[in-house]
């Protein structure tokens, strides 16, 4: 009972608050009233004679109802057809053998119902007036699936379209690389879903997995709100009595190989600015009890919002924009991770304080402040989710799934409440073992490596998470090499200054896609310096940027803006047609930077500054001569980044060598275009290039 509550007592007692107050002693907090029980309303329950386990929570506060089925499987390994499930998960929303998947959409809206599928269930919620409604759609979605190919199609396009993405994204490579090493390529969470494993799902593999796992008997469906158990059954046995049950396998797996040492997995990224770090090992962690919340309780005081690790690396020390850790409790093998992105320079240093934040938990005690302010995160968190009907259906359900107590979710907030610094320092020794974790790091092999040993051993990793050899070093540019003899020789391999002069514009069509999503790119250029890029989706104008030789405009959903600076620069200097032929005329300043390996190939690096102060690094292939890639530094939220543009497939269109894939960033992601056609010399107007 807060203060507030008390005087409102109190006044309703005819006492006197003014004389209450005279015995106050306003220099103590007041004390914490124990946690209540939290009243989620008991489950009715019966099982269909197809096994179907079905429980049922009334609540008549508002007039709506939420169904959650659930399918009690293992864990599964799909081997060279990973991805499969997910394939069946998503099909099945995507129309059944009465229903297409417009016609399955429009009558969901029509009733104003929300239906949802996964590899493992289906869930939805709609107005309890509409629950007769909501279930025979659901009953159609799980009993009578039609899994289209072309809907199959559509999904291997965009899942490869988003894996092709992940491939230079340094978060989704520790993540990939931390589950390989940790759990193996032969394990449920080690395995990867890639290209060639999306290609190799059929529509039978899909049918297959729907045959052998969606069946009722073990499924458990929750039915939560406005409906009575009498009302539910009916409904129930209306939409599922028919389907069959069927023998479901239940495949084991060997336990992850312990970690006797720490040791360092790590993946080169030759261009990277900052280092991802990814601390992590199995544990053995049942979901769902007493020491699973208190686990998690342990964890958020050292990896939470604004916790330990957070105020360690960024308040303290200024190395990331944040550091976090995760404690998960599985059946199979749960897992413990912490992570941070920071800066080549610390990341070692980052390191060193991600480990001794680990080994403090357990041996530097937990102050009261923290414990409470966790306990009422925890508390507020728990409350918060129980607005929603599917959190109490899946209460009901894993109630039953895990044979947990029945006063388990109920008794929540007293278990929470319960935790003592003590017990918060016990469950930090039996959860955090630094001294047997594997480090993964994700960055510059040849600024970090050296500065890594002192953790433990080094293997290092490709993108995919296999094995390879340690990065040798990029030959050393040759002694007295300028920076103008690797232009010179980057101009002769495209054609030479006679042709390339003769070029007054170009005009080129790229294609790419960004989740399935067909992206048409225009780009025109006119010596020296004006251009225009045109980004079209789905025959949509998304943005548009055009430079007429002295200004620079971006137009983007309507909204125009003018770029001035640096931010100019890229486009009247950096971006121009053959910018590296008029550098003297816009005064840009270059150096040779050194050598590096850019995808094994020995590359020189030219760094190239504007009067404003843009400053971006080319890499030239040492052999050819080429570009192989450019690199500048862009403000991003948090922080700087590289943004990293490679060119490769460089082919000759009227005696002048030009790139046709070119890999761009766009934010998180990666895109890859493919240059469609290349016009020359089509006498381009100004006009093209006017800004309004």
């Amino acid at each position: 009972m807060t203060f507030k509550h008390t005087l409102l007592g109190l006044s309703l007692l005819g006492l006197s608050a003014s004389g209450f107050a005279q015995t106050l002693d306003r220099s103590k907090l007041p004390v914490d009233a124990p946690a209540p029980q939290i009243k989620i309303g008991k489950s009715e329950t019966f099982t269909l004679p197809n096994g179907l386990k079905v429980f049922v929570v009334e609540n008549h506060k508002l007039p709506r109802v939420a169904v959650s089925l659930v399918l009690d499987r293992e864990p599964l390994f799909e081997g060279d057809k990973a991805g499969v499930s997910s394939f069946a998960g998503q099909l099945l929303r995507n129309g059944t053998k009465t229903r297409t998947k417009e016609q399955l959409d429009e009558e969901i809206d029509f009733i104003g119902a929300d239906l949802g599928t996964s590899p493992t269930g289906v869930f939805g919620g709609s107005l309890s007036k509409n629950a007769g409604k909501l279930f025979e759609l659901m009953s159609d979605v799980v009993l009578n699936p039609a899994f289209p190919q072309a809907e199959l199609d559509k999904l291997k396009k965009q899942t490869k379209s988003g894996l092709a993405a992940q491939k230079d994204n340094p978060n989704a490579i520790a993540s990939k690389v931390a589950n390989i090493v940790t759990f193996g390529k032969n394990h449920p969470y080690g395995e990867q879903q890639t290209e060639e494993t999306v290609d190799k799902v059929t529509i039978a593999d899909v049918q297959a997995y729907y045959n052998t796992y969606f069946r009722p008997n073990i499924g458990y469906l929750a039915v939560v709100g406005d409906i009575t158990p009498a009302q539910a059954k009916t409904l129930v046995e209306k939409a599922f009595g028919t389907w069959k049950r069927g023998e479901v396998p239940k495949p084991t797996y060997p336990a992850p190989a312990a970690i006797t040492k720490t040791k360092i997995a790590l993946v080169d990224r030759p261009s990277s600015v900052q280092s991802v770090i990814s601390v992590g090992y199995p544990v053995m962690l049942k979901p769902y009890s007493q020491e699973t919340i208190l686990a998690s309780v342990m964890n958020d005081i050292l990896g939470g919002s604004e916790a330990r690790l957070f105020n360690n690396l960024r308040e303290k020390h200024g190395y990331t924009y944040g550091s976090y850790s995760s404690l998960s409790g599985d059946r199979l093998v749960g897992r413990f991770r912490a992570s941070a992105s920071v800066r080549n320079a610390v990341t070692d240093s980052s390191v060193a304080e991600i480990m001794n934040e680990l080994k403090a938990i357990s041996t530097t005690p937990v102050t009261a402040a923290e414990l409470k302010q966790t306990k009422n995160a925890f508390g507020g968190n728990f409350i918060f989710t129980l607005e929603d009907p599917q959190t109490v259906a899946n209460f009901a359900i894993n109630t039953a799934r895990y044979n947990l107590p029945a006063d388990f979710f109920p008794n929540y907030l007293k278990y929470v409440d319960a935790i003592t610094e003590a017990d918060v320092a016990r469950a930090g020794k039996q959860f955090i073992k630094p001294d047997n974790a594997i480090i993964v790091v994700v960055g510059k092999a040849s600024e970090i490596a050296d500065k890594l040993k002192r953790f433990g051993d080094i293997e290092y990793f490709d993108a995919k998470g296999n094995p390879v050899a340690a990065p040798t070093a990029a030959k050393a540019a040759p002694v007295g090499m300028s920076a103008q003899q690797v232009i010179d020789k980057y101009i002769t391999a495209i054609g030479g200054k006679e042709a390339l002069v003769k070029v007054q514009d170009m005009t080129t069509l790229m294609s790419t896609e960004v989740q399935g999503t067909a992206v048409k790119l225009t780009r025109k250029d006119k010596a020296p310096n004006k251009s225009v890029l045109s980004v079209m989706v789905m025959g949509n104008e998304m943005m548009k940027t055009v430079s007429d030789g002295q200004k620079v405009a971006m137009t983007s959903r309507g909204n125009t803006t003018s770029l001035t600076g640096k931010e100019a620069d890229q486009q009247l200097v950096q971006d121009g047609l053959f910018p590296e032929l008029h550098y003297a005329a816009n005064k840009v300043t270059s150096t040779l930077d050194g050598a590096e390996q850019v995808d094994g190939k020995d590359s020189f690096k030219v760094k190239n500054t504007t009067p404003n102060g843009h400053v971006w690094t080319d890499f030239f292939d040492a052999t050819t001569g080429l570009k192989i890639q450019t690199m500048s530094m862009q403000k991003g939220p948090q922080g700087e980044v590289a943004q990293i543009v490679g060119y490769s497939d460089y082919k000759d269109i009227n005696g002048v060598k030009v790139p046709h894939q070119i890999k761009q960033p766009m934010g998180p992601m990666t895109l890859t275009l493919s240059v469609d056609k290349v016009e020359v010399n089509k006498g381009l107007p100004d006009t093209d290039f006017k800004i309004d």
